[in-house]
């Protein structure tokens, strides 16, 4: 998804390793996972970067990431696996319900994006889809739109981990051995979506995540039912 997109890969992976994996665990392992792929290829994306845009964004995302940490430490697993069920199903309806290109966006609407997309930063690494929108109503070129949305993750990725180490969650049993052993899988889906993003219209590849992440969902709120 990253190598398609710039963005999306945590919003796709997080709920099936939430099913495998403590939610702590799942959205620490993301957390690394996503610094590995940008710091390897983020480099190729910084053509386009738009600083202007960014930076009426980050105030904003450090206020949500602060509160939405507090919830990751404090909040209960199965509700906040109830809330990201329900944010993950309502995101796929919305991308399956869409129709014709992004609507424009005024500036003022960095503040409550901003704020939702650092506490879904912290809360489940989810963010960046909601930075991804702002940025589609702000910016008309492919390429900026992809440099940004891939320095919003960087970003967000980097702050966390700053804050998990805090806070100790990156201490957890097993966590870089699992990055690890996860690594050559990162690195080959990379790969996959650079030649889906040559050969096959990104739309069509989408359409078919945003189905897959129906089903997420569900199973989701189901299991935190």
């Amino acid at each position: 998804m990253f190598g398609l997109t710039g963005f999306g890969s945590t919003v796709v992976a997080l709920p099936l390793l939430a099913l495998f994996f403590p939610l702590k665990f799942a959205v620490s392992l993301l957390m690394l996972l996503d610094l590995v792929v940008l710091l390897l290829f983020g480099a190729r994306l910084r053509r386009g970067l738009r600083l202007d845009e960014i930076g009426w964004l980050v105030p904003f995302m450090l206020a949500g990431m602060a509160a939405g940490l507090t919830l990751l430490i404090q909040a209960p697993e199965r509700l906040l696996l109830l809330v990201l069920g329900a944010f993950v199903l309502c995101y796929a309806v919305w991308g399956l319900a869409r129709r014709g290109g992004p609507p424009r966006l005024a500036r003022g609407w960095c503040v409550p994006i901003g704020l939702a997309g650092g506490a879904f930063s912290a809360l489940f690494g989810t963010g960046g889809v909601l930075f991804a929108i702002y940025n589609a109503g702000r910016l008309r070129d492919a390429t900026e739109l992809r440099a940004n949305n891939a320095a919003m993750i960087l970003l967000s990725s980097l702050l966390r981990l700053v804050l998990f180490s805090a806070v100790g969650l990156l201490g957890q049993e097993g966590l870089p051995a699992t990055a690890l052993a996860l690594a050559p899988a990162l690195a080959l889906g990379f790969w996959c979506g650079g030649r889906l993003n040559a050969a096959v219209p990104a739309a069509v590849v989408v359409k078919a995540v945003y189905a897959l992440l129906v089903i997420a969902g569900l199973t989701l709120l189901v299991r935190s039912l």
